[in-house]
């Protein structure tokens, strides 16, 4: 069954590169991982076959716990780069449109041609919506 998924995993890659030997590391690291004998269980019983397994990924491979670590590690993620400040300003000029507050830091970027008003990147420091403002005035 090894040799299986070592040449079902060579026809996807096509080669024996750094690609086709980290994903061999990957595979048997996951099915030996005592943290997770469902994997182990389900190739050796038919139900996860050579080929399907080759071409799973990391997260796929991985067991349900493991699988809502990584949800729980991405939202925070997503949230803390949402948060983030790049070297903006700070202001109240600007009210967020999805919590009211006027906590919000703001950096202008010159994205389009010269002759046309910069573009300000705005993110809220309370609730860490952001959007665009392009300097347009109604």
């Amino acid at each position: 069954m090894a040799a299986q998924i070592e040449e079902f995993i060579y026809q996807d890659v096509k080669n024996t590169d750094l690609k086709y030997k980290n994903r061999v590391r990957s595979h048997i690291s996951n099915l030996k991982d005592s943290k997770n004998p469902d994997l182990r269980k389900n190739v050796l019983c038919g139900v996860i076959t050579p080929e399907e397994i080759a071409v799973m990924t990391s997260e796929e491979m991985a067991s349900n716990e493991l699988k809502e670590i990584w949800k729980a590690m991405t939202k925070e993620a997503i949230r803390e780069h949402q948060m983030a400040k790049t070297g903006g300003t700070q202001t109240d000029l600007f009210t967020c449109r999805k919590c009211r507050k006027k906590n919000c830091t703001y950096t202008q970027v010159q994205t389009r041609s010269s002759d046309e008003p910069m573009t300000t990147f705005v993110v809220c420091n309370e609730c860490g919506n952001h959007w665009k403002d392009f300097g347009w005035c109604f």
